[in-house]
């Protein structure tokens, strides 16, 4: 006999995860995306030639789909207890569209910057046992970090840095909202979605500023990468998180019509 308890029945009776559960899934889920696709850049993106002079290294298009496939992953792993964010500009614009409490976000904020510093650092000591002067190249390289003129990959400038974060942050931000309505989302599919869309924008923007759409990637990787991308990483806070709160906002005044999605008692990505 078919259940009597509607979707949002369901979802209510969904374990009640407290904080900390929720603030620790952060964590490790955005240590699982730094670690796994800055790991990924900094160890496998060129990693030579075969003595046929085939390249052993998984290119920008490895990396892309190091940062969409790690997303994917924690998503399923940790994003049913605290919604699956890992990303202090996602944390904004869910809060701005009325999915999430602005009272968590620093909380989760914290936890992702966190998360984040732990993966570069293992990173690091991993280095530390590195080849030759293979960490002190990674540091002196940037460290993979986020940036413009010098640090941009290609050559691109300020304006196409901002321009870049702004519009790929509020396109990521409005695709998240979409996959995850209560009512016209796609469910167990919303992971793939997401990661995929991650995919597409760091093979789209990898070459501008070295993509960034997510402030606790941004710092973790200056933290090692030395004054240049220090300097540099104010752009990559700020104009994320601007574009995370316009994809929230966009959302809510085009598609909530009739007021904002009702948000399960657990925040979560389904």
């Amino acid at each position: 006999m078919p259940s009597s308890r509607t979707p949002r029945d369901t979802v209510a009776s969904a374990p009640a995860y407290t904080t900390t559960e929720r603030l620790v899934a952060e964590a490790l889920g955005t240590f699982l995306l730094v670690f796994g696709s800055i790991g990924t850049a900094l160890f496998a993106a060129d990693f030579g030639a075969s003595d046929a002079g085939t390249s052993l290294g998984v290119g920008f298009v490895g990396v892309a789909l190091a940062f969409g496939l790690t997303l994917l992953a924690g998503i399923y792993t940790w994003g049913p207890i605290s919604g699956g964010h890992f990303n202090p500009a996602v944390t904004v614009g869910l809060a701005a569209s009325g999915r999430f409490a602005w009272k968590d976000a620093p909380g989760y904020i914290a936890a992702q910057l966190v998360g984040g510093a732990v993966g570069t650092t293992l990173i690091v000591l991993i280095g530390i046992f590195g080849p030759g002067t293979w960490l002190s190249d990674a540091q002196n390289a940037g460290f993979a970090s986020n940036g413009w003129d010098e640090l941009s990959p290609g050559g691109f400038g300020f304006g196409a840095a901002v321009i870049a974060e702004i519009l790929f942050t509020a396109i990521f931000l409005m695709v998240i909202l979409g996959v995850t309505h209560p009512q016209r989302g796609t469910a167990g599919f919303a992971g793939i979605s997401i990661g995929l869309t991650l995919t597409f924008i760091h093979l789209a923007s990898i070459p501008i500023d070295n993509t960034s759409v997510n402030p606790a990637r941004s710092i973790a990787t200056a933290i090692y990468g030395g004054g240049m991308a220090l300097g540099q990483l104010w752009v990559f806070i700020v104009f994320p998180l601007v574009g995370g709160l316009l994809g929230g906002l966009i959302h809510r005044a085009l598609f909530e019509r009739g007021g904002v999605a009702p948000a399960p008692k657990v925040a979560r990505v389904r």
